[in-house]
């Protein structure tokens, strides 16, 4: 696995936003795992939260973004996993708090909700953040997070 990669994936809904951040992040110099979907036609966004989710299990990034039009279900899907910490940002505080504070490994977004320039933000943000530790160390070993080895 490398550093400088990062699984993304999205449903129908959050395809535009995907491909724009696939750019975004490509111009940033990440290596982009796109697991899909690679279109508009309606698809099912569990299969997408899964796929990241994989993405992840399989090695392929430490960190990832999943989409779709309100980044609520598919966050859903993507917490199903447990070694996965999804958490749905909506502005870039949330995105360096859910690093800082809950060492979230997956950014969720919602396509419908967040504006493209702020979805980008959020992005960087999520990236540039590290976990903080201390008394929120405690907190997050609640959460039963397994190691994705």
């Amino acid at each position: 696995m490398t550093d400088n990669a990062i699984v993304i994936g999205s449903d129908h809904a959050g395809y535009s936003l995907k491909q724009v951040l696939v750019a975004h992040l490509e111009e940033k110099g990440w290596e982009v795992v796109d697991v899909g979907t690679n279109g508009a036609e309606s698809v099912d966004y569990p299969d997408f939260g899964a796929a990241v989710a994989q993405g992840l299990k399989q090695g392929k990034a430490s960190r990832g973004i999943v989409v779709c039009g309100s980044g609520i279900g598919i966050s859903i899907a993507a917490n199903r996993h447990d070694w996965v910490r999804a958490a749905l940002c909506h502005d870039v505080t949330s995105a360096r708090l859910c690093r800082l504070h809950n060492d979230a490994n997956v950014l969720a977004l919602g396509a419908r909700l967040i504006g493209e320039e702020v979805a980008k933000d959020c992005v960087d943000v999520f990236l540039a953040t590290d976990f903080e530790g201390g008394r929120h160390q405690r907190r997050v070993d609640k959460l039963g997070f397994a190691e994705s080895a």
